[in-house]
């Protein structure tokens, strides 16, 4: 029984790799190619505006918080236990206005990340059309992005399709 299971195995195994042997796969660096393309940069500058003008709010805020506690570290001994008291709220409304304002810009669903998907989703599809313009003109079955956490330990040159996805997107290769 063991034989026969083992010489199945073989035999599957060996039809899929005759298979597998008929297989195209490419390859392409998504990374390079945002590089190259001038829509890219503009987006890379709005963001970085969109950032810069949402962190100096922040360090606004910070600076605000700050200002409150060492006010309330100097005086705390003078204070009432109420004043005391209203003081401390005062300052953990202002941490959590300032963890609220860093967590609506900046968190996982905040408006930084949603503004990148929607500004860079329009260059993401013309690389996705140009790539599968690419890949069935050359008749490939599979092609990985290798800037996206795939690792490659052995890549051979001819079917990396990063050259002819530029060159379908118009974007001119450097040293032509």
């Amino acid at each position: 029984m063991q034989l026969l299971s083992a010489a199945l195995f073989i035999a599957v195994m060996s039809d899929g790799t005759v298979y597998a042997q008929d297989q195209k796969i490419g390859f392409i660096d998504s990374e390079v190619i945002l590089e190259r393309m001038p829509e890219y940069s503009g987006v890379e500058q709005r963001l970085s505006n969109l950032s810069d003008t949402w962190n100096m709010e922040i360090s606004a805020l910070e600076q605000e918080l700050e200002e409150l506690e060492t006010e309330f570290e100097a005086r705390e001994i003078l204070f009432t236990e109420e004043i005391r008291e209203q003081r401390l709220e005062e300052i953990n409304r202002k941490r959590d206005e300032l963890n609220r304002y860093i967590e609506e810009k900046f968190g996982p669903d905040g408006e930084y990340f949603t503004r990148q998907k929607e500004l860079l989703e329009p260059i993401q599809r013309q690389i996705f059309d140009a790539l599968t313009l690419v890949a069935n003109r050359g008749q490939f079955d599979f092609v990985f992005d290798r800037s996206q956490d795939t690792r490659f330990l052995f890549v051979r040159q001819q079917w990396n399709l990063t050259e002819d996805v530029m060159l379908e997107l118009g974007i001119e290769l450097a040293g032509n």
